[in-house]
């Protein structure tokens, strides 16, 4: 899914701000709980940037990941990605009204059923910080009027350290050096090349553009021109 509605969902409340020693952070329930006002608040019919979506799939597509395997793990094994795509379809061409569309909406905010992985906390923290986030800016963004949100000190680390630990994956598609750079200076090589481009962003940014939302990223460029041409026109995320 590659590439909002008006600027609403503001910073994570500040009962979200628990660091563990591990320092992964506890800000996946009220990232649920902004992606489903963004969603309730843009309605069914609202354009997102995943492609061929609006917001009736995405939302549909967020119920059932927590329900389905094979719509959990569609994005990412290709042979799941049909019947994925399927199955999200079918859900969501049964939201004909705004109140059904709200009633599924509210019940991916309460949370996945009982006998879901997803109620295990690390699964939950690992599969969910960035799809809650990624997924709130794919409505957001989708209009030609947007801001970015002013986030959480800490919210902002732990996107960090969650795209760290991925961003390999998200680059291996491009034949370039990759350093992934904040304003503020900590900087990770995402990937290893004898030419590299620098992206520099806030970390809310920098993870958009590594997963392909980027014309819709704002993040600048550094290094030659040509390599920063390559990496603009290559395949970015899953």
């Amino acid at each position: 899914m590659n590439d909002g509605t008006p600027a609403g969902a503001g910073v994570l409340p500040n009962s979200a701000r628990v660091v563990l020693v591990s320092q992964v952070m506890h800000f996946v329930e009220p990232s649920r709980e902004v992606l489903a006002e963004t969603l309730l608040a843009a309605g069914p019919d609202a354009p997102t940037l995943c492609r061929g979506w609006r917001t009736r799939d995405l939302a549909a597509h967020l119920y059932l990941r927590e329900r389905k395997a094979a719509v959990g793990l569609g994005p990412l094994i290709k042979r799941l990605a049909k019947a994925s795509d399927q199955a999200t379809a079918r859900l969501a061409a049964k939201l004909t009204t705004p109140e059904e569309y709200a009633k599924l909406v509210k019940t991916f905010r309460a949370g996945p059923p009982a006998l879901s992985p997803m109620n295990i906390k690390a699964l939950d923290e690992s599969s969910n910080l960035i799809e809650y986030f990624v997924h709130t800016e794919d409505v957001r963004r989708a209009v030609d009027r947007w801001a970015p949100r002013a986030l959480d000190e800490a919210y902002s680390e732990a996107l960090w350290d969650e795209l760290v630990k991925r961003a390999a994956i998200l680059y291996r598609g491009v034949d370039l050096g990759i350093v992934l750079v904040r304003p503020s200076g900590p900087r990770h090589v995402a990937r290893r090349a004898p030419v590299s481009v620098a992206i520099v962003g806030e970390p809310g940014e920098l993870l958009m553009h590594a997963h392909g939302r980027t014309r819709h990223a704002l993040v600048t460029f550094e290094g030659q021109p040509d390599a920063v041409a390559l990496l603009q026109s290559a395949e970015v995320g899953l």
